[in-house]
């Protein structure tokens, strides 16, 4: 498949997915009877509350229909009833239909943390930090990253998240309690990079592995969700420390866009903060006040 008709295939299958999520109910259209051949809404009945002819639809999903203007893109995707996420990643799906687009595409950022971002993750000694970049391998972290992610970096090949959740299944059960929905993030997160870079070779080397070698991956990369990296909360059952909830915050790292630096950030004087203390007590991190109280 060349680029261009790579590009018309994931307009059409994130198109197709968004609509079969939308039931005739959902749409306000009334009852037609029970006999459907389509899961959600038809392409007509889109064309119809977008206000388009439904040829022009069905072009537009199967990627024929470039340069589509604003106010028809906001009008399906309130009919499909996409979020933010969405619509941003239609928008770069219907953008990469255009040769002007693929010829200003930039080659992906290398993946060198700067000197300056190293001594920011050694001065967070009470804190884990991890920076990762958009396909989630691990590119650097602190002592107490590394301690928290330990099984991450005991997997064989590159250091990269994705591949620990699909890989080592039973790992990453462990590690993550709530796998399923880290897992649905993960996948959603990998496809607004693949919108982004659809033709960077690391990412499609990445992909093609997982899937080959996970069911678990096809099953939720044939979803077609979007999602982008968001603060929040993580829960671990770790071997040292028990299961902890975790709170996260995800920086986007300037100089390096395709970067983001994610550390967890317990309040002082939680369960979770004593955890952290101890985690880092067993890998010779903890500090002593000068009332000789550890801290």
């Amino acid at each position: 498949m060349d680029e261009k008709e790579a590009a018309r295939a994931a307009v059409r299958e994130f198109l197709t997915t968004r609509r079969a999520r939308v039931t005739p109910a959902d749409a306000g259209l009334p009852p037609q009877g029970t006999r459907r051949r389509v899961k959600g809404l038809r392409r007509e009945e889109v064309a119809l509350l977008a206000g388009v002819s439904p040829e022009y639809y069905v072009r537009l999903e199967r990627g024929q229909a470039t340069g589509p203007s604003a106010g028809v893109v906001d009008a399906v995707a309130e009919v499909l009833r996409l979020d933010d996420d969405e619509r941003a990643h239609l928008g770069r799906l219907l953008a990469a239909l255009t040769p002007a687009a693929r010829k200003r595409r930039h080659r992906t950022a290398k993946d060198l943390v700067t000197p300056g971002i190293r001594v920011l993750l050694d001065s967070m000694d009470h804190l884990p930090a991890v920076v990762f970049n958009a396909r989630f391998d691990i590119l650097a972290a602190n002592t107490l990253g590394r301690a928290l992610l330990a099984p991450v970096f005991d997997l064989p090949g590159r250091t990269n998240s994705a591949r620990f959740l699909f890989l080592d299944e039973p790992g990453a059960r462990d590690l993550f309690p709530e796998w399923d929905r880290i897992t649905a993030d993960t996948v959603a997160m990998l496809r607004i990079e693949a919108g982004r870079h659809p033709d960077d070779p690391d990412l499609t080397e990445l992909i093609g592995e997982l899937a080959t070698r996970s069911t678990e991956f096809r099953t939720r990369w044939a979803t077609n969700d979007v999602r982008t990296a968001r603060a929040g909360a993580k829960t671990f059952r770790h071997p040292l420390i028990g299961e902890i909830t975790l709170p996260y915050e995800t920086l986007r790292i300037d100089a390096v866009s395709s970067q983001i630096l994610s550390v967890y950030t317990p309040q002082r004087g939680t369960p979770e903060a004593d955890a952290i203390r101890l985690l880092a007590s067993w890998n010779g991190l903890t500090r002593a006040s000068p009332q000789g109280v550890l801290q």
